[in-house]
């Protein structure tokens, strides 16, 4: 290709840096900032990045619309066709990733900058990309403390004419609370893909915990968005409500509803959950987060709080930044106000629907 060097670039669990393959490397290239370099850039912006001389570019690697790392090429004459190429080569490095990630410990350890949890492991191998998506909506999720995470969960899958999305907070934080939550999506997988609708997936979930969990109750947002007109279909089990983000601001109880009780006990096993609906507009986002988000504390005990949450979103999307990046900034900053040391989970769902983006 003409290429005098190249480099692959994953990013770290908590998306603060971009880690080369293989390891070992030399010195000072093993760590990139995500948020001060141009690889970093590169992989904020979801876009090609060149040095000042030309002579090196940085590639994201996207699979679909999931952001992987980037890759790093240099040559003595870098025209735009060339470029091409290397977008076409990191490209072809990012599903060459994707298929070995499930199988390549060093792989999985590159991205890790200390070591996890028994019950954060668990929660982690049953957990789907961080953002999926298609020409009608994309998904994102972000969830921390990325290695010691114990009672929250989180779903987003593509049906044959929806996306569906799953949210669950169980008490505790501990490894039978990772087993209650990894069970209860085990559960809301296997009802779905047998045909269950989201009010069977609830008292489904409720009887697997009340049979083998049973000192945990879980809260829950469990959903379907009709991806071709719009339609959202939600039940909430004790959780906090989702937010309706339209036109840049927050439509005051939007998706408030009164709550069901929440999953365990077997509340559910002998009435079925109160199914909402609503009909969403062209551009429409669906924030749904846990109570680790709003009710987290700084050093001083202000909390971090609704009006916050959504604020950060919306300056993030309003500056230009995809969906994904938007959730990284909010996360970070929800880390920084609690002096990174979370006392709760905190996950967090976004979800754009804009069916008249072109984009695949």
């Amino acid at each position: 290709m003409g290429l005098s060097s190249t480099c692959v670039y994953v990013t770290d669990l908590q998306q603060t840096s971009l880690v080369a393959l293989p390891q070992p490397v030399t010195a000072g290239e093993q760590l990139l900032d995500i948020d001060s370099s141009p690889a970093g850039s590169a992989y904020r912006l979801e876009r090609t990045q060149r040095s000042p001389d030309g002579s090196t570019v940085w590639a994201p690697m996207i699979d679909g619309v999931e952001r992987l790392g980037v890759l790093q090429a240099s040559a003595p004459d870098l025209d735009e066709d060339l470029v091409g190429w290397c977008e076409t080569l990191a490209g072809v490095a990012a599903l060459l990733l994707v298929s070995k990630s499930s199988h390549n410990d060093p792989l999985v350890e590159a991205g890790r900058r200390r070591n996890m949890t028994v019950q954060a492991e668990l929660v982690w191998a049953f957990l789907p990309p961080r953002t999926i998506g298609t020409a009608r909506v994309t998904s994102s999720a972000v969830l921390e403390p990325a290695y010691d995470i114990g009672g929250d969960t989180f779903d987003h899958s593509f049906t044959e004419r929806a996306l569906h999305l799953t949210l669950l907070d169980s008490m505790g934080h501990d490894l039978a609370s990772g087993g209650a939550s990894a069970a209860g999506l085990a559960t809301c997988r296997a009802t779905r893909r047998s045909g269950g609708s989201i009010a069977e997936i609830v008292p489904a979930i409720d009887k697997v915990l009340d049979e083998w969990f049973t000192d945990r109750l879980m809260t829950a947002v469990i959903a379907e968005l009709d991806t071709e007109d719009g339609t959202l279909t939600w039940v909430n089990c004790a959780h906090p409500p989702p937010l309706l983000i339209r036109d840049g601001r927050v439509l005051p109880r939007g998706l408030e509803r009164e709550p069901d009780l929440p999953l365990g006990w077997g509340f559910h096993t002998s009435s079925p959950p109160t199914v909402h609906r609503t009909r969403l507009q062209p551009g429409d986002r669906i924030l749904v987060h846990s109570d680790g988000v709003t009710e987290a504390r700084s050093p001083l005990g202000d909390l971090f709080g609704e009006e916050r949450l959504a604020d950060t979103v919306i300056r993030a999307m309003a500056a230009g930044d995809p969906a994904p990046e938007a959730l990284r900034r909010l996360v970070h900053e929800l880390l920084h106000h609690q002096d990174h040391r979370l006392r709760d989970d905190a996950t967090i769902l976004l979800v754009e629907w804009h069916p008249s983006r072109d984009r695949t």
